[in-house]
C-alpha cells in the first residue's frame, strides 16, 4: 500500500478519488468536509480541493464508487486512482516557468487511452492555441491553458468530447492541497 513520508511520520494511503463536475456554478453542490466525515469509517478524508478525497483504509474501487453514489443526491463520475500514481505526479511534471497569462494543469483520465493523438495537441488547432496538451503519463494528462474568456469552451471540448477526463485547474495547487491534507 502506498505511503506518504512527512518528517518522521508515515501515512498509509490507499486511493485518491476525484469527483467530476461537483460544486461548479451552483450545480451538484455538497459539503466535502461533511461527506468525508460521513465516510470516515472507510477512511475517507477531504483534501481541500473541490471533490478530491484521500482514502486511507483499503477498499475496492467499485465499492468506493458505490459509497459515493449512495451518499450524494446526484449522479457524478468518481475517478479513482492509487495514491502512488498521484505521488508520482510531482516528479513527472517537470515544468519550465510560464508566462503570466498561462496556467499549468493536470487532467485525470476516466479511462486509460489506447491510442493517443500526436502531442502537443492544441485547441483550437493551429498556432494560436488556448489549451495545449503536452504529455500523457498513465492516467494523467499535462497541459497549459491561456487565461482567456474562450478557454473554458476549449477545456469543455477537451473534457467531454476528446479525452473524457477531469481537469484539475492548477497542478501546483492540487499537489499542495494533497500534501497539506497530511499535516
Amino acid at each position: 500500500m502506498p505511503h506518504l513520508q512527512l518528517g518522521n511520520e508515515i501515512e498509509v494511503v490507499a486511493l485518491v478519488a476525484f469527483l467530476k463536475g461537483v460544486n461548479v456554478g451552483g450545480h451538484r453542490t455538497f459539503r466535502p468536509s461533511l461527506l468525508a466525515l460521513e465516510m470516515s469509517e472507510i477512511g475517507v478524508m477531504n483534501v481541500g480541493a473541490a471533490g478530491t478525497f484521500v482514502v486511507r483504509k483499503p477498499i475496492g474501487r467499485a465499492k468506493l464508487r458505490r459509497e459515493f453514489q449512495r451518499r450524494l443526491r446526484f449522479e457524478t463520475v468518481a475517478i479513482i486512482c492509487s495514491a502512488k500514481e498521484v505521488l508520482e505526479l510531482e516528479s513527472a511534471a517537470s515544468w519550465e516557468s510560464c508566462e503570466s497569462d498561462i496556467v499549468r494543469f493536470v487532467g485525470i483520465l476516466a479511462k486509460r487511452r489506447r491510442a493517443l493523438p500526436e502531442l502537443p495537441f492544441n485547441l483550437p488547432p493551429g498556432g494560436d492555441w488556448l489549451v495545449r496538451l503536452l504529455a500523457v503519463q498513465g492516467r494523467f494528462a499535462f497541459g497549459l491553458y491561456r487565461r482567456n474568456m474562450r478557454t473554458i469552451s476549449c477545456l469543455t471540448q477537451l473534457e467531454k468530447k476528446t479525452w473524457h477526463f477531469y481537469v484539475r485547474s492548477q497542478l501546483e495547487h492540487f499537489l499542495e492541497a494533497f500534501q497539506n491534507s497530511f499535516t
